[in-house]
């Protein structure tokens, strides 16, 4: 039977399959057209939804809060420059309180808030105040009102004060202390006696002092959608640790992981091995230690100095409780899984020798992947700007409330009754919609870019092999740059429709796990055995069919590569050519595999140390840099990392998986001798049932 590649004649009309002419150049025309206009439209459609985000959003609304005429605190506005005001506070104590009762039908976002510089704390002999921006007849800067404390009180006209003594301003009262919640002033339920006292003996209304009053305040912090917030603002504030721990590391490790394959290559699959674990490990005990399981370096809400006794409890620490925890059951799957492997690193010594000699013959292989790099970085820093903009997005608009409430307008010289509901951002649901199409754009551009560049990488090594691995005439000059080419004039179609099955696969199953979790958090689960049973089955095919894919998908790169085939032509050829040869290429094809993935682990991880290190100093525990976790700009590290160790791990990857199927094909074609295969590659195959014997 003739191999699958044989079944097309070669461009030269001579019938001849072998060779890099006739497998590498044979009918060649642009292939999967349109979805390659459709890949087209998708980015023009990115492009005008980031524009969206730029235009509507602003990241300062993901930290601070907005006060009582709608600006957010720590920008710059048409009447006041709040740049250095970051923290958002409540002026009024009793709309504090009465949001806390239930069936009160005040909510917490009607209170009256103000941007300050910092909480202020209740006086020791006296009673403090905080007043309104000054305008109007209140005619002193807004530096000078920073440098009053906030209090001009002793300045206000009878009629003012006796205002004030209502709560309805313009100056209210420091009966509370506070303390810095994550930009918020959070009200300690421990109210001054002395100002209490103060503000009896001046006749002010009665103010609440129940233990209700810090719960409100503490609820709306720790709301879901304020710490996705407070996460996504982690990301953009630690933006020099992307770039030099999800950048500039993994290059420099995958570049100095090529080279010590190169040269090395005995030594690497321990090697690797050995460091994955430490490294494992390494990241393991810094969850702990900002969990505060070990030494006393733990993540804490409250911002700057307080009193040590008083603790406050906030999500992002359960979410970094249960990322070690978490971290301990992978650390041990992942220590006991390699230790088990041990015994089968022959055989991937074998198979990344020929991978070794692969990159040393054609030289620009190593240094390919930097293109692909670079092309990468630009997206990601468009994207992350974008993405910034778009989960700040949306329109800050008075709240519409029934509360009874007055408040006096400097402006207007009057106490008003009509407008005192304060104000909040209305998201609309296509700014959802706009984020979930900027997540999936991200994550399908990053498929695309690695596909493009693994068929680069397959056709030079292809171009490799036909040529009986010889540097001669019929090894295009510049090999890479060849592959490039032919990518680039046929074959981008054929690359987006594969990287575009794969993100589909991904996201259905992203979505699916996360209705899980939602009818798992509503206690809707399927009761009955059965319906369990089905439920997790299908969360495991699902999974499978995704690995399966990205498997189908990466052999279908070589071919499209080698034969300029369509996706799904090429797809059937190499799956054809696999399960022809299974029994032949099977256990050193996954071996070989472990080791690059466990590579990949090592990069990734490595950046995920060094992140946790760069996080751990002063710049990001600061007041306006403090980074509320690690957790999401090291994921985001751990991320890039893997992908910038992807790119150039392609390199061995691919080079293995070529030669693999391009030896089948040889051996197909020329009744089970392979005519082109390196001795090298020869002796692997040959040398394989003792390796097995070995390792058993």
């Amino acid at each position: 039977m003739r191999g699958v590649i044989g079944k097309y004649p070669s461009s030269d009309g001579n019938g001849e399959v072998g060779g890099a002419n006739g497998i590498i150049k044979h009918n060649r025309k642009c292939r999967d057209v349109v979805f390659l206009v459709f890949f087209i439209a998708f980015w023009i459609a990115m492009i005008v939804n980031s524009s969206f985000g730029f235009n509507q959003g602003n990241p300062l609304r993901l930290n601070f809060g907005l006060d009582y005429k709608g600006n957010v605190c720590g920008g710059k506005h048409k009447d006041f420059n709040l740049h250095e005001l970051e923290l958002k506070y409540y002026v009024n104590p009793n709309q504090v309180y009465q949001s806390g009762l239930k069936n009160s039908g005040v909510k917490l976002s009607n209170a009256r808030t103000i941007c300050l510089l910092d909480c202020p704390i209740p006086s020791d002999d006296s009673l403090n105040w905080v007043c309104d921006y000054p305008e109007g007849d209140i005619r002193i800067s807004l530096d000078d009102w920073i440098d009053m404390n906030y209090d001009y009180f002793a300045d206000l006209t009878p009629e003012l004060r006796n205002t004030s003594l209502q709560l309805q301003g313009p100056c209210y009262p420091v009966i509370f202390p506070s303390v810095n919640v994550y930009w918020t002033c959070q009200f300690i339920d421990r109210p001054s006696n002395v100002s209490l006292t103060h503000w009896k003996q001046m006749n002010g209304v009665t103010i609440d002092d129940a233990m209700v009053i810090d719960k409100s305040i503490h609820n709306s912090i720790n709301a879901r959608s304020s710490v996705l917030k407070r996460y996504v603002a982690d990301v953009g504030k630690s933006w020099p640790v992307l770039i030099v721990c999800g950048g500039l590391l993994p290059l420099f490790l995958s570049l100095l992981w090529l080279l010590m394959i190169r040269h090395f290559v005995t030594a690497m699959p321990w090697v690797t091995v050995f460091f994955f674990n430490g490294l494992i490990i390494s990241v393991t005990m810094f969850y702990y230690l900002k969990a505060g399981w070990i030494g006393d370096d733990a993540i804490s809400p409250i911002i700057g100095e307080h009193d040590p006794y008083y603790h406050v409890s906030a999500r992002e620490q359960h979410h970094i409780r249960a990322a070690a925890f978490l971290m301990t059951c992978v650390m041990i799957v992942a220590v006991l899984s390699s230790i088990a492997i041990v015994r089968r690193i022959l055989m991937a010594t074998s198979v990344l020798k020929v991978a070794a000699k692969v990159v040393g013959e054609v030289h620009a292989l190593i240094i390919f992947p930097v293109v692909p790099y670079l092309i990468l970085a630009v997206f990601y820093m468009f994207w992350l700007s974008a993405a910034l903009n778009l989960f700040s997005s949306g329109q800050i608009a008075r709240n519409d409330c029934n509360t009874n409430c007055c408040a006096y307008d400097l402006k207007a010289k009057r106490v008003s009754c009509d407008d005192c509901c304060g104000y909040s951002i209305h998201y609309t649901p296509h700014i959802a919609a706009s984020i979930l199409f900027h997540l999936f754009g991200c994550y399908w551009a990053t498929q695309f870019i690695i596909a493009c560049s693994s068929t680069v990488i397959a056709g030079s090594v292809a171009s490799y092999y036909w040529a009986r691995g010889e540097s001669s005439t019929t090894i295009p000059f510049l090999p890479v740059f060849s592959s490039m080419k032919l990518l680039m004039r046929y074959s981008l179609g054929s690359v987006a429709i594969g990287s575009l099955i794969v993100s589909l696969v991904e996201s259905t199953r992203f979505i699916l796990e996360a209705v899980r979790r939602r009818l798992k958090a509503a206690d809707i689960m399927p009761e009955s055995w059965i319906k369990r049973m089905m439920f997790h089955t299908s969360r495991f095919c699902l999974k499978c069919i995704e690995l399966t894919v990205k498997s189908v998908n990466r052999n279908a790169y070589i071919m499209i590569a080698m034969t300029g085939k369509g996706f799904f032509k090429a797809s059937e050829m190499a799956t054809d050519l696999i399960i022809s040869n299974i029994l032949r290429i099977g256990k050193v094809n996954v071996i070989g595999d472990v080791i690059l993935f466990l590579g990949k682990l090592c990069v990734s991880l490595a950046s995920a140390l060094f992140a946790f290190l760069m996080l751990d100093t002063h710049k990001y525990k600061s007041s306006h840099n403090k980074i509320t976790s690690p957790l999401f700009p090291v994921l985001v590290c751990w991320g890039l990392g893997y992908v910038v160790a992807t790119l150039f791990f392609a390199v061995v990857e691919m080079s293995i998986d070529t030669i693999i199927l391009s030896y089948c094909q040889d051996a197909d074609e020329h009744q089970g001798t392979a005519h082109y295969a390196p001795p090298l590659l020869i002796e692997t195959f040959d040398e394989q049932n003792e390796v097995q014997r070995i390792a058993q």
